[in-house]
């Protein structure tokens, strides 16, 4: 039996570090959480996205009573942008949440499987890597590619 050890970077940075463009970004995912209709949950999330002639586009996730049929912010984002902009890249993609009282949360909250899924399908759509932004009022996570929080998935890109 042999073991390997499996090791993701993600790059740890304050609001202040961010390129202006990252900054942009973040804001719009932050502003996003304000759209999010979460009635169940209380949690509200926000995503942006950045195309690669520079149009940004906002996602927040939308809850039902049947929660398989709830969407993630971060896959509303990414879906406008592959229904309204099919021949633009996706870039990049920030997600922000608040907690149950309207609170950003201080950590970074990361994408759930589905999500984490649809972006490696994104990537794998566009033929390169998604710099993933994640806020936190305290820690903001820049992770280069999915590959770094799903390090062993199911994709036909590498």
């Amino acid at each position: 039996m042999e073991k390997r050890k499996i090791e993701s970077i993600i790059e740890v940075y304050s609001y202040e570090e961010l390129t202006e463009a990252d900054k942009l970004l973040v804001d719009m995912s932050i502003e996003s959480t304000n759209r999010s209709y979460s009635p169940y949950s209380h949690f509200c999330v926000g995503a942006a996205v950045l195309l690669d002639d520079g149009t940004m586009i906002h996602g927040c996730n939308q809850e039902n009573a049947a929660y398989g049929v709830t969407m993630c912010a971060e896959r509303s984002a990414l879906f406008t942008a592959g229904a309204s902009f099919p021949d633009k890249k996706v870039v990049s993609i920030s997600i922000a949440a608040k907690d149950e009282h309207g609170q950003l949360l201080e950590e970074p909250v990361t994408p759930c499987g589905s999500c984490r899924q649809a972006l490696i399908e994104a990537e794998t759509r566009y033929g390169h890597k998604i710099s993933i932004l994640l806020y936190g009022t305290k820690h903001i996570y820049k992770i280069d590619g999915i590959g770094q929080l799903m390090p062993l998935s199911f994709s036909t890109y590498s």
